[in-house]
């Protein structure tokens, strides 16, 4: 037992690694976040601040930076710009997904468009993204603005992929992948592969980022989604059948309605058709994850992804910085945060 518990603190502790190997940037780029997010029209500056304050824990940022130290970048400031850049389109992207999902709480606190309304979120969402692109054009580098760029607009066609198949409990598991390789994953990749860009590096190690970061970024949604439905945890800031109530038809759901009975089936399509779900809906949903061990299931896919990820560093010369991205692939699995 002693070794589960040390092995489980190591791969905690690989994000606050990660966060201790870059902290001194890592400040910047919140000083540059909010720098850029300064506004002459109040309400935006209001809205920005309360945004700021809700924290969270600047993965994307931290790769990008983590990225580039391990490719060796000493060139001057440009990974705390990026970075900065990849934490305003993520940001910029939660504030539409809270509009979409009519999302209520997020790392705890409320919403912005609880505490405002759709109209301005939208809209700050919009503003956030505007002075991402600045600073992308700032930066220069063309392959930088067209990789970022592409992003976006992946991202965008993720979150309208998934609105197409809401409720849709049938669907299948490559296009609930294609969902989060849009909406997720494709951020993560880009977080890593603009570290080895900005470093100069050859196609062989910008590929292995990205596809470190893409395969990290899977295991991440993939555990995140079964967070959802695994009652036997609570995390801060996470509630159990968010995505449940939204509606979502997630991996959980996807794999459990494989294995389901016809009846079960039946049952679990009225309970998604219908928009206003009562909390008997989650205790049936979740009695019937734990009977057909779903939440087991789920982790199990993660694994692929997981190894996937850590295997693509292999072209990279053993380091501290490498040995902390290794870990990191498992953080997502055991975080308790």
């Amino acid at each position: 037992m002693g070794s589960v518990i040390q092995l489980k603190n190591k791969i905690n502790n690989s994000y606050f690694q990660l966060k201790n190997s870059v902290e001194d940037k890592l400040i910047l780029v919140e000083e540059k976040i909010k720098s850029k997010l300064e506004s002459n029209v109040a309400l935006v500056q209001k809205m920005t601040d309360y945004h700021l304050d809700t924290g969270g824990k600047r993965l994307r940022a931290l790769l990008t930076l983590g990225s580039a130290k391990l490719c060796g970048y000493q060139k001057g400031t440009r990974d705390i710009n990026l970075a900065a850049c990849v934490e305003l389109i993520h940001s910029a992207t939660l504030m539409h997904d809270d509009v979409i999902d009519n999302g209520s709480i997020r790392r705890g606190k409320k919403t912005l468009n609880k505490i405002w309304d759709n109209h301005s979120s939208v809209l700050i969402g919009d503003y956030l993204l505007s002075r991402c692109f600045e600073m992308m054009v700032e930066d220069g580098n063309i392959e930088v603005l067209k990789l970022l760029s592409s992003t976006s607009s992946k991202i965008a066609q993720g979150e309208v992929l998934q609105l197409q198949h809401k409720g849709e409990i049938d669907m299948l598991e490559e296009t609930y992948l294609r969902i989060i390789s849009a909406k997720t994953a494709e951020l993560f990749a880009a977080a890593t592969k603009v570290g080895a860009i900005l470093s100069g590096m050859e196609p062989r190690e910008k590929e292995a980022l990205e596809f470190y970061g893409r395969n990290l970024g899977l295991t991440f949604q993939i555990a995140d989604d079964t967070l959802d439905y695994n009652s036997e945890l609570k995390l801060f800031g996470k509630k159990i059948g968010q995505d449940f109530y939204e509606g979502k038809i997630t991996l959980p759901i996807i794999l459990l309605f494989q294995k389901a009975s016809s009846e079960e089936k039946e049952k679990l399509k009225k309970i998604f058709l219908n928009d206003n779900k009562e909390e008997y809906d989650l205790k049936y949903t979740l009695s019937l994850i734990k009977q057909y061990e779903i939440i087991n299931k789920c982790y199990q896919k993660a694994h692929h992804y997981i190894n996937l990820a850590s295997n693509s560093l292999s072209v990279f010369k053993d380091c501290e910085e490498k040995i902390i991205l290794e870990n990191l692939t498992w953080f997502s699995l055991s975080r308790d945060f």
